[in-house]
C-alpha cells in the first residue's frame, strides 16, 4: 500500500471515530457531570501525548508557551460548550452543528483579518447558515426567536465559534512552533482550565460504569493522542482538498451511528437543514480552495499574512 492510500485510510478511520464518539459522549453523560468528564480525558489526553512528544519540549521558549496557551482557551471553550451541549441535543444535530466552525473560518477570517473571500467560499458560508436556521429553529416559527432554539444547540454553536478560533490560531502557531509542542501544550492549558472550570459551573458526579470508562480512554487517547499524531502524518501525504472532503464525513458518520444505536431520525425540516450545512462546508472547502489556489490568485497562506 503506498503512503498516500495509507494516509487516505488513516485520515477516514480518524474521521469514523471522530464521528462515532459524539454517540460514546452521550451516552456516558448520563452517569457523569460533562465538565468533569472533559477534565479528565484531557488530562488523560495531554498525559498521553506528553509521552509520546515528551524529547520536542525540552525546549519551549516564551513564545511557544503562550501560543500553546492561547490555543489551550479556545480548545477548552469549545470542548466545554459541546459536552454540555451533548446533554441538551442529539449527537447528529451536535456534529452538524460542530461542523459549522469550519464554516466560520472564512467568516472570521474576513471580518476581522480582511482576508478576501471568493463567490465559492459566499455561497457555502450562505448555504450552511440557512441550514442552521432549518435545523436549530423549530417549525411554524415565522420569525428567529432565540428562546425557542434548544439550549443544547445554542451551546453547540458557541462550540463551533470555538473551534474556528482554534483553527485559526493553530495555523498560525504551526508556522512558528513545531507541532508537537502545540499538540501538548494546548491540550495541557486545555485540562487545566478544565478543572478550574468544574468547582465553579457545576456541581460534580461521576459513576465510573463501564461505558463511562470507555469513552474516557476512547476520547482521551484514541481521538486525541493516538488521532493527532495519524493526522499530523497523514496529511503530509494528502492533498488539502481531500483532507476537507474527508473531514466533512465526520457529522455523516454521527448521524449513522445515533440512528444505529439511539434510533434517532432526523426530520425533514432538520435533515434538510443538515445537508445544508455538509453542502456548504463542501463548496467552501473544496470549490473554494480550487478558486483561491488559481494562477494568480493568493494562496490562503498569503491572504492570511495581508490580513495580519
Amino acid at each position: 500500500m503506498s503512503r498516500a492510500l495509507k494516509a487516505h485510510v488513516l485520515l477516514v478511520l480518524n474521521t469514523l471515530v471522530w464521528g462515532v464518539t459524539f454517540v460514546v459522549i452521550k451516552d456516558a453523560l448520563a452517569d457523569i457531570s460533562p465538565l468533569y468528564f472533559n477534565a479528565v480525558r484531557m488530562t488523560l489526553a495531554a498525559a498521553c501525548l506528553a509521552a509520546v512528544y515528551r524529547r520536542c519540549l525540552l525546549r519551549v521558549d516564551r513564545a511557544t508557551w503562550l501560543s500553546g496557551a492561547l490555543l489551550g482557551l479556545f480548545l477548552w471553550g469549545g470542548y466545554e460548550f459541546q459536552t454540555t451541549g451533548l446533554v441538551l441535543t442529539t449527537p447528529s444535530k451536535s456534529a452538524f452543528l460542530t461542523g459549522l466552525s469550519v464554516i466560520l473560518v472564512p467568516v472570521f477570517l474576513s471580518l476581522i483579518w480582511r482576508r478576501k473571500v471568493n463567490h465559492w467560499t459566499i455561497t457555502g458560508v450562505l448555504a450552511a447558515f440557512a441550514g442552521l436556521y432549518l435545523l436549530t429553529v423549530p417549525a411554524g416559527d415565522t420569525m428567529f426567536d432565540i428562546s425557542s432554539v434548544n439550549r443544547g444547540d445554542l451551546l453547540t454553536i458557541g462550540c463551533a465559534i470555538a473551534f474556528a478560533f482554534h483553527i485559526i490560531f493553530l495555523g498560525r502557531a504551526t508556522k512558528k512552533h513545531a507541532f508537537e509542542q502545540m499538540a501538548v501544550l494546548q491540550t495541557a492549558f486545555a485540562a487545566l482550565l478544565m478543572w478550574f472550570t468544574v468547582p465553579v459551573l457545576e456541581h460534580a458526579h461521576a459513576l465510573w460504569s463501564p461505558r463511562v470508562v470507555w469513552a474516557i480512554l476512547v476520547t482521551g487517547v484514541l481521538c486525541t493522542a493516538v488521532a493527532f499524531s495519524i493526522q499530523a502524518w497523514a496529511q503530509q501525504f494528502t492533498p488539502p482538498t481531500h483532507t476537507a472532503l474527508i473531514f466533512a464525513l465526520e457529522p455523516v458518520f454521527a448521524w449513522l451511528t445515533s440512528y444505529v444505536v439511539l434510533h434517532e431520525r432526523l426530520g425533514a425540516r432538520a435533515a434538510l437543514g443538515a445537508g445544508l450545512i455538509l453542502g456548504g462546508i463542501l463548496l467552501s472547502e473544496l470549490l473554494g480552495r480550487v478558486v483561491e489556489a488559481a494562477p494568480g490568485a493568493l494562496a490562503p497562506a498569503e491572504l492570511e499574512e495581508e490580513g495580519s
